[in-house]
């Protein structure tokens, strides 16, 4: 089960956040005598905040998040703009908004020092908020992502590629098979692709549109587009796990520039993944990461 706790990010923005599993049990109060406080990660073990990437939403990490919540606390986030998070047209979408909200979130959550995992730009918030906060981050495993600047020609194809989109979509079938067959950047059928687009789509008065504002995904990304990311990732002091579907967005060669770079880093491959490695391979993700978690887990 899922259960939705709301957290103030910065700005006062409203965030879902979702614990999957039982719900913990206590029996301590707020101090205001509202909601049993949330235990910390000492009493049901290592925290884990799982952090998805632009577009995403909180229930992409589901099924990873129920495998965790065997032996963890695992709560997924829905960042600001994204899934049931409020999506005020004036809230600022940069860098340092993203990586506060993230330190919100465990702290307002008792996660902390919690294992970030982080899918594209939810990787990066991750060991960004590693780099500014090393008190409350324990690990940090980043999934398809890279540290290289992309430049202002990503940023125009993307814009021309939210303008391609054939929306409102009348079925969610249509939605699955035009991300997962019909669209221009799918370069063979995939239907994992496609249910991960459905899953960000609500039924609207004319059909099926995104949970997401197109503009606010752009604003969001043109802050992180035209700058590299090394010099933070060189600052993260925790253990860190790359990982990278083969045929992902992040190249091998980058990849392993990545751990050389992280005082303590460690790669991880998958094969027959794309950039949505948990979508595609499920349990080949299971497989790539859960040594890193048990290995930080007795650290």
């Amino acid at each position: 089960m899922a259960r939705r706790i709301d957290v103030t990010g910065t700005g006062g923005v409203r965030l879902a956040a979702w614990e999957f599993g039982d719900p913990p049990k206590s029996d301590r109060t707020t101090s205001t005598g509202g909601e049993p406080e949330l235990p910390g990660p000492g009493e049901r073990g290592p925290g884990v905040l799982l952090l998805h990437g632009l577009m995403g939403r909180a229930s992409h990490w589901a099924p990873t998040a129920r495998w965790l919540s065997e032996r963890h606390r695992a709560v997924a986030l829905d960042q600001r703009g994204h899934g049931r998070s409020d999506k005020p047209a004036e809230a600022a979408f940069t860098r340092e908004a993203y990586v506060d909200d993230a330190e919100a979130a465990l702290e307002q959550l008792g996660l902390a020092p919690a294992v970030l995992i982080g899918h594209a730009m939810g990787a990066l918030t991750a060991w960004q908020l590693a780099a500014k906060r090393p008190d409350l981050v324990s690990g940090v495993i980043i999934c398809d992502m890279r540290a290289s600047a992309l430049g202002a020609a990503s940023q125009r194809e993307w814009a021309d590629w939210f303008k391609s989109w054939p929306v409102p979509f009348a079925t969610l079938a249509d939605v699955r098979k035009w991300f997962g067959e019909d669209d221009p950047w799918v370069e063979r059928p995939n239907p994992a692709r496609g249910e991960f687009y459905a899953e960000v789509m609500q039924e609207c008065e004319d059909g099926w549109r995104p949970v997401f504002e197109h503009e606010q995904m752009l604003k969001s990304r043109e802050t992180w587009v035209y700058d590299a990311h090394w010099e933070e990732l060189a600052q993260v002091q925790c253990p860190a796990l790359v990982v990278r579907g083969l045929d992902g967005e992040l190249g091998r060669a980058e990849a392993q520039e990545m751990v050389r770079v992280l005082p303590k880093g460690e790669y991880a491959e998958v094969a027959d993944a794309g950039h949505l490695v948990h979508y595609d391979q499920p349990e080949a993700w299971r497989g790539a990461i859960e040594p890193f978690l048990d290995a930080v887990r007795t650290v």
